[in-house]
Parts: structure tokens; C-alpha cells; sequence
């Protein structure tokens, strides 16, 4: 099969063996696939990972059992063990045997099929186009910042970052009516949270005063750190969703003179960015710049790389 593999570099592979199926997982010929920042971190060292890359997707299911078979899923990216203690207690994201899909000891979906636990599939509602489908994953780490730091209406709240995942986070913040505002350098995607009612702040122009309530950096950028501690209040709350390659020194003293909580997180419900994508409450139509070939995949990720891009999706079978 075609894939694209990273192992110091990229390249596609033309003759990739399919992947071994164990018990208990589905095979899932891949329809489209999305890249993201995290792939491209990986490209730069990030997880030490080789193998096939991709981790958004959504796909058709070709072998598996009959309660799958032939339907149409997205797919979470951690594969747990069910048994150890942080299964045990309910954290299976954070197993302490898992393999994440194109990210950590597992393929992922830059390629004509992958492999799956049935455990982490879910069936996409016939409403969902393919298009939108292939953002569960990263809309799903959107709702995640929800989860771990509920909002309030009367909050003020900042998220640093208008590329991909910032501009999903600010849209899902801004169901809960607080006052948000999206701090980033590209006014090609500033003008995509404009057009939908989101008050945006351009990176040059951003007085950093310490009155958020709320920060979410989704800049991808290590030097975010020192500006989202500048804009959050005291006792305020500082969310991580960046993950980088870059190993800088951050200065932690602002987060113990200020008494500022800090939270990382990852990945987050499919339920929820199911239902939303349904429901039609998030736009991500508008987010896709180019779909390539995966025939194409090397170029498609420089593209990614562009800022003049928002979303590049990659397409298994050539149309």
C-alpha cells in the first residue's frame, strides 16, 4: 500500500506492507486525512517517532467485526492496555503502555489502510461529510479545554494562536458566551474568527496586561508561554494545548508570584465533536485550503507548513 513514511525525513513509500490486525482491532481503508501541527513538529524531532504519520481521519472499515464492517468511522488515537492503573482509574488516554496512532509506537493514517482497536471507533452520522468528519480528532481536543476548565459567561478569556486548533477552541469557547478574544499573527485566519462574531487582536497590537481569566495557547510556539503569562490575572488559569519539539527554558516564577493554575491537555471527547459537527454549531468547511493526493503527501505537508493555508487534507484514492 501507499504511505507516507517519516524516519529522518519524508518520503512515500509505495510498497508499505498493511498493517498486522491483532484481536480485537479493524482495519480501516483511510478516505481522508488531515495534517496538523503535531505531525509537523514530528518532522522536526518531536516523540522520536518513525513509521507512518497521521492521526486524523475518517474512514471505511474493511475488516473488523460484523458490527463494523463497512462503516463509515473516525477513530481515537490511543490504543490502552484496559489494565494498568491508570486504565484502572479511568485515564486510559494516559495508559502507561499506549500506542497513539501516528504518534508513538503505531502507524497512523497517512496511508491507504491502519489499524485500530473497535474500542476506539466511532460510526460518523450520515449528515457529516467526509470534509468535516476529518476534524473530530482535533475538534474533539477543543471540547477538551471545556472538560478540564469549565467557562463561565462573565469570564474573560484570551486563546493565543489562530492557526487550526485555535481556531477550533475559540469556537467552541465562544458557545459559552464569555468574553473571548483570539490573539495571532495571520490575518487571513484573524478574518475567519471575524466573520463568525469572534473579537480578534492582532499579536503586534496585544498590551499584555494580566486581566484574563482565562488562557489557551494554541500557538504551537514555546515563546507563547511568556506572553500567555503576561495576560492572565492572578489565580487566573493558563491551558496548554501546544505541542512542540523545542526544548527553550521557560520562566515559571510569574505562575508561583501569581498563584496561576496550569493545565496541559490533549485529546478529548468524539461524542461531543460528533454531536456539534451535526448539529452544524462549528464551521470547519471553510477551514480546508487544499486536499492532495496521497500520491502528493510530501508536498502536502509543506504546504501545511504555510501559513497561508489553514487545513491541507490528504486523499488516499486519486479522484
Amino acid at each position: 500500500m501507499k504511505a507516507l513514511v517519516f524516519e529522518g525525513q519524508l518520503r512515500l513509500d509505495q510498497d508499505r506492507p498493511e498493517p498486522q490486525v491483532r484481536a480485537g482491532e479493524a482495519l480501516v481503508k483511510v478516505r481522508l486525512a488531515g495534517i496538523c501541527a503535531t505531525d509537523l513538529e514530528i518532522t522536526k524531532g518531536y516523540m522520536d517517532f518513525t513509521g507512518v504519520l497521521g492521526h486524523e481521519f475518517v474512514g471505511e472499515v474493511v475488516r473488523g467485526s460484523d458490527r463494523w464492517v463497512g462503516r463509515r468511522v473516525v477513530g481515537e488515537i490511543n490504543c490502552v492496555c484496559r489494565s494498568c492503573d491508570m486504565c484502572s482509574r479511568g485515564l486510559a488516554n494516559h495508559c502507561r503502555k499506549r500506542t497513539v496512532l501516528g504518534i508513538a509506537g503505531r502507524d497512523g493514517a497517512f496511508a491507504e489502510l491502519l489499524a485500530l482497536p473497535e474500542a476506539n471507533l466511532h460510526a460518523v452520522p450520515d449528515v457529516i461529510t467526509d470534509e468535516q468528519a476529518v476534524f473530530v480528532e482535533p475538534l474533539a481536543a477543543a471540547y477538551q479545554v471545556l472538560k478540564q476548565c469549565p467557562i463561565e459567561k462573565h469570564q474573560r478569556v484570551a486563546v493565543l494562536g489562530s492557526g487550526r486548533l485555535g481556531l477550533l477552541v475559540a469556537q467552541v469557547i465562544q458557545k459559552t458566551g464569555c468574553k473571548l478574544e483570539v490573539i495571532g499573527r495571520n490575518p487571513h485566519t484573524l478574518s475567519f474568527c471575524e466573520k463568525r462574531g469572534i473579537q480578534t487582536v492582532s499579536i503586534d497590537d496585544v498590551a499584555p496586561r494580566g486581566e484574563h481569566d482565562v488562557v489557551v495557547d494554541c500557538t504551537g510556539n514555546p515563546q507563547a508561554f511568556g506572553l500567555a503569562t503576561e495576560l492572565v490575572r492572578p489565580r487566573g488559569t493558563i491551558v496548554l494545548k501546544s505541542t512542540h519539539a523545542a526544548n527553550e527554558p521557560l520562566n515559571l516564577a510569574p505562575l508561583v508570584i501569581n498563584e496561576v493554575t496550569l493545565l496541559g491537555s490533549r485529546c478529548g471527547p468524539f461524542v461531543d465533536a460528533l454531536a456539534a459537527l451535526a448539529r452544524a454549531e462549528i464551521h470547519v468547511d471553510t477551514m480546508v485550503s487544499r486536499t492532495y493526493d496521497l500520491a502528493d503527501a510530501v508536498d502536502a505537508v509543506a504546504a501545511a507548513a504555510d501559513p497561508g493555508n489553514i487545513k491541507i487534507l490528504l486523499r488516499t484514492r486519486p479522484t
